[in-house]
């Protein structure tokens, strides 16, 4: 028994495009309508608590039209949870009033931490938005973190030397160049942009931050094997 295979004609497949290109814009325009807006801004971008102190604090504003719901909480820099983190927050959980402004703060317990050097910890202040009125609303909870730094009494020198007098070379690893950066300073330096010249080329070096008393290996994006 033969088989019978039926085409849509020309204006059938138009027709079709059309009708799901308005249904997807009309998705788009549904969704961009009721996407919910963020409106907690931080009163920094790092916060330093420079001892003898034990406390800092840093300001958290709430610019949207409507209530939210405020959850803050400090986390270790790296991933490794086995790293204590000797901070409390006050107040980890609140209500944040429209147009309204509120202070954390960050409480040291006193021990912990080296003498010699800086720590770093991060700071994680999240944005609960209210339940909505409406069903076709997209609400999204975003988070904030920034970096709180724990400054010891009596560390030599000052962050500005640390960024200057980093120390820097050019090795090979596992077939491919890499420049490594040490810091023998007491304070972390954080990069805004690295970038090696050779041979007249400029290269981007994938910097983010070295911390105090160590060395770190950083990867040169599209950089040739002869570079030097």
């Amino acid at each position: 028994m033969p088989l019978l295979f039926v085409f849509p004609s020309r204006e059938e497949l138009i027709m079709k495009h059309v009708l799901s290109s308005r249904i997807l814009w009309a998705g788009v325009l549904l969704l961009s309508s009721g996407l919910a807006s963020a409106g907690i801004t931080l009163g920094g971008t790092r916060v330093v608590l420079q001892a003898p102190s034990k406390e800092a604090s840093i300001l958290v504003k709430n610019q949207a039209a409507q209530d939210v719901m405020i959850q803050s909480w400090m986390e270790a820099e790296s991933d490794s949870h086995s790293q204590d983190v000797p901070f409390a927050i006050t107040p980890p959980l609140s209500r944040l009033g429209a147009n309204k402004q509120q202070t954390l703060r960050i409480l040291y317990q006193g021990q912990g931490l080296q003498n010699d050097r800086e720590s770093v910890f991060r700071l994680s202040v999240q944005e609960i938005p209210q339940k909505s009125k409406s069903d076709n609303t997209l609400q999204i909870a975003l988070r904030q973190r920034i970096k709180v730094f724990y400054r010891p009494v009596g560390l030599q020198g000052t962050p500005d030397e640390a960024a200057k007098n980093l120390t820097w070379r050019l090795v090979r690893q596992g077939g491919r160049s890499v420049v490594e950066a040490t810091n023998n300073a007491a304070f972390h330096v954080s990069f805004a942009s690295v970038k090696l010249k050779s041979a007249g080329q400029s290269y981007a070096v994938t910097a983010d931050m070295l911390a105090p008393k160590s060395s770190k290996r950083f990867d040169v994006k599209d950089i040739p094997a002869s570079a030097s």
